[in-house]
């Protein structure tokens, strides 16, 4: 039986440089950049808002510990699996267009999440959050590209665009904590609903339409196996992490890792990503075409953002943890904790930009590493009756100063030797290794936490009467392990960057990578 043909475009027709309905002079222009940063601090901040509120919603949804990780990855697998074909979508179909169903989406997704009964329900609305995130990132910053004509106001729109992606996640962290505490956390979801549906209404009449033209395929079939191949790789996790389950830490019918349920969906996900690769290399126009990755430069760009996503993605999940159970802070105080994590990475980040071009990429991305490992070594301190003056702020400094110097290199060292049509999949790609990292991270260390809560228990608990007692030193253990584990995924960055990372200051495009 032969394959269907399912391909997408090598190189869509090139496009009026003034597109029409496009001209530079439009006064709308601005106003259609307005509408398009807000959609784009919705998407950010969507990530970073929930993690506060997942404490409240766990225990309000009944959630476990090894299933509350869902919350987080069902959204950014969805939108880090799917950002590629989302892309093409939005240039085949329409940008504009893609750009207000994605709208609409979000809006009806999160109305979703924000009344859900249960766990369930709210897992698959962050999934369908995630799902439309991926159709509206990439046609927003398409929108940009089309709308302003001209390097200087394009420089300033990207530069709007890239400070709403870098102050995002603070305001999620702020808002997140406002609601949650005197609203609900429903609201942390329902709050998008009337931004989202004002944004689509603003956009009618302001943004203009824009497409590529030429053939206009999609690869469905490599959107599918990679996607959910790493749903099933991060199932299996799941399932190891429900096989140590704390919430039940005298159940011993399962075995971890070994459990068959555990090793069949790490088996699926394995079959299934290794089909997506060889999928990848057979047909004439893949959804990511090989030799944008198989560069040692730009593979090593991409393996890095993975292994820096993963390592701070769980660091968020478990730091907020510990600042509401175990420090009994409410959720604003703990979305105001996190506040030094994302000033440091601002505040560095135009110091960082100065310097790239005079040193090159790798001597900052190495003393970024560096200091990302050595502060996220410095949170296995944490304890009990700790200071967060003299420990988690020191911490939260060190890696944000840390990752300012590794996203601006690493996002420029992406686009090395990249040709203008492969430019826009690469920095799809590296945003797409971010989120899957985040993913896959989240997932390995909710389990690795799991395991060491557990085994804390197993070690200490000879009296169930004083499981209570325990608790809170038996989340340290837990949080210690993950901690633990996370600085080796930000090492295996580190050693990723000594070993791949040759690319010289001359070798850097003057304009790096946009983040989604």
């Amino acid at each position: 039986m032969s394959e269907p043909t399912v391909e997408t475009s090598a190189e869509p027709a090139p496009e009026p440089a003034h597109p029409t309905g496009m001209d530079s002079a439009d006064p709308r222009r601005w106003l259609a950049l307005g509408i398009i940063a807000v959609a784009q601090l919705m998407i950010v901040l969507d990530a970073s808002i929930v993690t506060i509120a997942l404490p409240s919603a766990q225990a309000d949804l009944g959630i476990s510990t090894a299933d509350r990780q869902w919350v987080v990855t069902a959204y950014t697998l969805a939108f880090g699996g799917l950002l590629l074909l989302g892309g093409r979508i939005a240039d085949y179909t329409g940008r504009k267009r893609t750009f207000i169903l994605g709208l609409i989406g979000f809006a009806a997704a999160s109305a979703i999440g924000g009344f859900a009964p249960n766990a369930e329900l709210l897992f698959a609305a962050r999934a369908l959050q995630g799902a439309f995130a991926a159709l509206l990132a990439p046609a927003a910053l398409s929108l940009i590209t089309v709308t302003f004509v001209e390097p200087k106001e394009r420089a300033t729109a990207f530069g709007v665009f890239g400070a709403i992606s870098g102050g995002g996640a603070a305001i999620g962290l702020i808002l997140g904590g406002l609601l949650t505490e005197y609203a609900s956390w429903r609201w942390c979801l329902g709050v998008n609903v009337p931004i989202a549906l004002a944004a689509a209404a603003a956009a009618l009449p302001v943004v203009h339409e824009s497409k590529a033209h030429g053939n206009t395929k999609y690869d469905v079939v490599g959107a599918l196996l990679s996607t959910l191949g790493l749903v099933s790789l991060v199932y299996g996790f799941t399932e190891a992490a429900k096989a140590k389950n704390p919430d039940n830490p005298n159940d011993t019918a399962v075995q971890g890792w070994l459990a068959t349920s555990t090793i069949t969906f790490l088996v699926i996900a394995v079959v299934l990503l290794v089909g997506f690769v060889l999928w990848e290399r057979r047909i004439a126009n893949p959804l990511l075409p090989l030799r944008v990755v198989l560069d040692r430069n730009r593979g090593g760009a991409f393996l890095i953002f993975l292994f820096v996503g993963a390592g701070l993605f769980g660091m968020f999940l478990f730091l907020a943890y510990y600042f509401q159970i175990n420090l009994g802070y409410t959720p604003l105080r703990s979305g105001v904790a996190f506040l030094p994590f994302s000033g440091g990475i601002i505040f560095t980040a135009g110091i960082v930009a100065q310097l790239l071009p005079r040193v090159g990429p790798r001597p900052l991305m190495l003393v970024g590493l560096v200091m990302a490992v050595a502060g996220m070594a410095l949170l296995t301190r944490l304890e009990q009756d700790s200071s967060y003056w003299k420990v988690a702020l020191p911490a939260e400094l060190l890696m944000s100063i840390g990752m300012a110097n590794v996203f601006i290199p690493v996002s420029s060292v992406a686009l090395v030797g990249v040709g203008g049509h492969d430019a826009g999949v690469a920095s799809a790609v590296l945003n797409s290794s971010q989120q899957v990292g985040g993913s896959l991270g989240t997932a390995l260390l909710n389990t690795v936490f799991a395991s060491g809560v557990t085994g804390y228990f197993a070690a200490n608990l000879t009296n169930p009467a004083n499981a209570a007692q325990l608790t809170p030193f038996a989340l340290l253990n837990g949080y210690h392990h993950a901690f633990w584990w996370a600085t080796g995924l930000l090492g295996a960055g580190l050693l990723l960057a000594v070993l791949l990372i040759n690319a010289k200051k001359e070798d850097v495009p003057a304009d790096g990578a946009v983040p989604v």
